[in-house]
């Protein structure tokens, strides 16, 4: 019944949307105004585009009941990745793990290589992984999604358990997923990320009940439900096989170019040999044809391998061809130096090389092995083995800060399925502070930006139409920083300017906008079922400045190398007073906004505004004001402070019945 009401809702918001942006960019636009009126149409199509990919989303909700019995010989690693988080918040996660019921190995992967916590692994019998000295000081660590790969090459389990240090799983997690994995084309099961330090008013917006629910839910219908870096069980032959085949596409991708780079070269030995001697000619001729037939067996499938082994073998000969030539040239010409007047002795008594022999060799024309050494350095890169690599094969993306919406999708691609289980079974620590929580946001939307510009799930092969959407339904949300700016822009401009975007706020107006904003409204709260949704509607129009900032930095990252640093989240309170200078361009916002209020209103007493474009924006004023009032409780947030100090024992107990 609930997939009915939900379904009908989605059909109205659709239909009222969709009737009224094709009015407004038909027969509302004000051309005398085009740099606002062009604007705010297209941040109004923008959103109908987010609201309809959110309707499709929730189309196909799958409420899962439980999950079958597990199979009682599934071997599981649990890792517990940490990198610089307090010992005792990383002991008491590993040691709740070691509490699972099922059958399992535990380890903590440490990126921060601290003897201390390896003392306290090895005293409490567990597991405890870092990486070698070469790789975390040569070689890029790719962050979390290094510190799993390394892990994975370490440790044997069917299956894997990925916990955040803050992470503290119930004893029975295991038990309520692994049942999933009897189907054999499973390769994830995601469980909630909830948070036991977080109020009932959530002034951070930790808890996203949204995603953590319909959203999710509805992915899975989809099979499209993705991996969120903790609380979530993998298969681990899902992960060997992902790694594999990127190794694979990331190999033949490397002998392109490196042919391509030959080819080039070739040309360059061209223009600087002496193509006069017949055997410099032959020789380039073998080197281009030897690569143009390498390219050839790569496009129709052969082995990379043998590829790489035959075109070598050829271009080595090629060169061994001219050093010989070069080697009888060179006694040659040794030989004449020592037939020429060496016989004549100075009057020191010391034989004199002729000057005549000296100019002879200086002008010698030596042979062309110089203008190919460029050939020869560039094919040198023709190997699949890739030894220079600390570890080339990558089950995990490294593609992106957010390594694992990029893994899911890849896995989905590759034909594996993936469940969303709707049930609390770990409680993690959330952001208690404005800063932390940015930096949290800042390097989500970071890393699906990333995602988005290096692997676009619309053109991504293997995925299914319902997945391509799924996928860019998240993607597409961080571009909402773009379109706040101008719903924060119009009435603005309205109320100090008297400028409007549309012909009028005629009848034609309000009949077509009003029903949309009522049902789609209406649509979060029935696919919401009564969880409370306002908190992120908020978040999502007031952090535009950092959905901006992430959008602008990952695009610079991804089309000219610029770095991103993978900022851990701090799990305790920053130190220091109210950061009001975290929240200055929503501040100007907003003193912009009530200024144009008050404005507005001395025009409309004075008669020189029209009453209900005046009362309409002085409206949205207000929401906007409203929307960024949540920032003021973020900045003055204090922290979450418990009646009681919760105990180990008492883990269980904060569990609810579901999320």
């Amino acid at each position: 019944m609930t997939r009915f009401w939900t379904r009908l809702v989605v059909v109205l918001t659709v239909i009222t949307g969709v009737n009224y942006i094709a009015w407004r960019w038909a027969a509302s636009l004000n051309w005398d105004a085009w740099w606002i009126a062009l604007p705010l149409v297209v941040a109004e199509t923008y959103s109908l585009i987010d609201v309809m990919l959110f309707g499709m989303t929730v189309w196909k909700l799958k409420i899962r009941k439980a999950a079958p019995p597990p199979p009682p010989d599934a071997t599981v690693d649990v890792f517990i990745t940490t990198y610089n988080e307090d010992l005792d918040m990383v002991m008491t996660t590993a040691l709740a793990a070691q509490k699972i019921r099922h059958p399992h190995s535990t380890w903590i992967l440490d990126d921060g290589a601290r003897p201390e916590l390896k003392a306290l692994a090895e005293q409490h019998g567990l597991g405890y992984v870092t990486r070698s000295e070469d790789w975390t000081s040569n070689l890029p660590r790719h962050a979390k999604a290094g510190n799993l790969n390394n892990a994975l090459m370490q440790t044997h389990g069917e299956f894997l358990l990925i916990l955040d240090a803050d992470q503290i799983p119930e004893p029975d997690i295991l038990e309520k997923t692994l049942g999933y994995f009897n189907n054999r084309r499973v390769a994830l099961v995601q469980t909630p990320q909830y948070f036991s330090n977080v109020p009932a008013d959530d002034p951070l917006g930790s808890q996203a009940p949204l995603f953590y629910g319909p959203i999710q839910q509805g992915k899975d219908g989809w099979n499209a439900a993705f991996f969120c870096g903790s609380n979530a069980i993998l298969r681990r032959e899902a992960l060997m096989q992902l790694g594999l085949v990127g190794y694979v596409k990331e190999t033949e991708k490397s002998i392109r170019r490196a042919l391509a780079a030959s080819r080039s070269a070739i040309r360059q030995a061209r223009k600087s040999a002496d193509m006069e001697t017949p055997l410099v000619g032959q020789v380039l001729d073998e080197v281009e044809a030897a690569t143009r037939e390498a390219q050839q067996e790569l496009d129709a499938g052969q082995p990379l391998g043998e590829i790489t082994y035959r075109v070598r073998r050829r271009v080595d000969a090629a060169v061994q061809t001219l050093v010989m030539a070069d080697v009888e040239a060179l006694q040659a010409d040794l030989e004449e130096i020592a037939a020429m007047e060496m016989a004549h002795v100075g009057e020191s008594g010391v034989p004199v090389v002729a000057d005549d022999a000296v100019q002879r060799m200086s002008a010698r024309d030596w042979s062309p092995l110089g203008a190919l050494e460029s050939v020869q350095a560039v094919l040198d890169a023709l190997s699949v083995e890739r030894n220079d690599e600390a570890q080339p094969v990558m089950p995990l993306a490294t593609i992106s800060v957010t390594e694992d919406m990029a893994t899911a999708m890849r896995m989905h691609a590759m034909g594996w399925e993936s469940v969303y289980h709707h049930e609390v079974l770990a409680y993690g620590l959330a952001p208690e502070d404005l800063k932390t929580m940015l930096t949290q946001r800042l390097r989500w939307a970071q890393g699906t930006i990333q995602v988005l510009l290096r692997e676009n799930p619309l053109v991504q092969k293997g995925l299914k139409l319902g997945q391509r959407l799924m996928y860019f339904a998240t993607m597409w949300t961080y571009l909402s920083g773009y379109a706040a700016v101008i719903y924060f822009a119009a009435p603005i401009i309205y109320l100090l300017l008297g400028i409007l975007p549309v012909t009028s706020l005629s009848w034609d107006f309000f009949i077509r906008f009003i029903p949309f904003m009522v049902v789609n409204q209406l649509l979060f709260a029935v696919a919401g079922r009564g969880i409370p949704t306002w908190r992120g509607q908020q978040y999502s129009l007031a952090l535009f400045p950092t959905w901006i900032k992430a959008c602008s930095t990952a695009a610079r990252n991804v089309w000219f190398g610029r770095p991103l640093g993978f900022a851990v989240t701090p799990k305790a309170r920053q130190s220091g007073g109210p950061s009001w200078s975290l929240i200055q361009p929503q501040i100007v916002v907003s003193v912009l906004l009530a200024v144009a209020a008050v404005v507005g209103i001395i025009r409309l007493a004075t008669g020189l505004a029209e009453p209900l474009g005046t009362l309409v924006n002085v409206a949205w004023v207000i929401f906007d004001l409203v929307v960024m009032s949540i920032l003021v409780r973020a900045v003055l947030y204090k922290g979450y402070e418990p009646a009681a100090e919760p105990t180990e024992a008492t883990t269980t107990e904060r569990n609810p019945d579901g999320v």
